[in-house]
């Protein structure tokens, strides 16, 4: 393993619900829509990435805590027939662990970093965040502690 990288710290993000909703026809307005009821129903979402595919479909993941997981998943069901999607799915138990910066432009070893200590752990990532001081990952909510020995093995904190 190479010299370790510096970073600030790791935060843990746990007690959390996955939702996906998959396979939406991609549009303008599609993440509007979908958060839009969540914060109606006054669900706090903690996580999200989108993605569009080669079929033009989308695919929004995100996380609300798990004691708010059945109101999301009730407020969504009303606006399945304009969104359209394949599927929503969900899961329980699942976390995001992050290493944040202060600033990770200057740093091109972070993320590779951060994948690699999840490799090495056999933790698989679900879904993938980042800015510019923060790499984010979605995992088993049960490998939590794993996954932060594993950043510390390849993370100078302080």
């Amino acid at each position: 393993m190479t010299a370790k990288v510096k970073a600030g710290g790791i935060i843990r993000n746990e007690h959390l619900a996955k939702i996906g909703i998959m396979s939406a026809p991609d549009r303008p307005g599609l993440a509007s829509e979908i958060l839009r009821v969540l914060a109606a129903v006054s669900v706090n979402t903690q996580f999200i990435v989108q993605c569009a595919d080669l079929q033009n479909n989308s695919h929004i993941v995100l996380c609300v805590g798990d004691e708010d997981s059945d109101a999301a998943l009730a407020a969504l069901e009303p606006i399945r027939g304009s969104v359209k999607p394949q599927d929503i799915v969900h899961r329980h138990n699942v976390a995001v662990v992050s290493v944040f910066g202060p600033d990770f432009r200057e740093k091109p070893s972070v993320a590779a970093s951060v994948f690699s200590a999840m490799a090495a752990a056999h933790i698989n990532i679900m879904a993938i965040s980042t800015s510019i001081s923060t790499v984010s990952c979605l995992i088993d909510g049960e490998r939590v502690d794993d996954a932060v020995v594993g950043l510390r093995e390849y993370f100078d904190l302080p």
